[in-house]
């Protein structure tokens, strides 16, 4: 889609570098991380939630 392959990965990965320097990378990195995990388990609690909810409208469905 955005065409971004392995070249322009390392571009990034090197104006990253330059601005927020080599120690501050990990920090980075690690809170990314936690943030996808943290909409990853969101996703999949709304999900659930979608799908208790949808349950008893599908019993009455069958029950008529």
């Amino acid at each position: 889609m955005f065409g971004v392959g392995m070249p322009e990965l390392i571009v990034i990965l090197v104006i990253l570098l330059v601005v927020f320097g080599a120690s501050r990378l990990p920090e980075i990195g690690s809170g990314m991380g936690k943030g996808i995990r943290n909409f990853k388990k969101s996703l999949s609690d709304a999900e659930k939630e979608v799908n208790e909810a949808a349950k008893p409208a599908e019993s009455v469905k069958k029950d008529s």
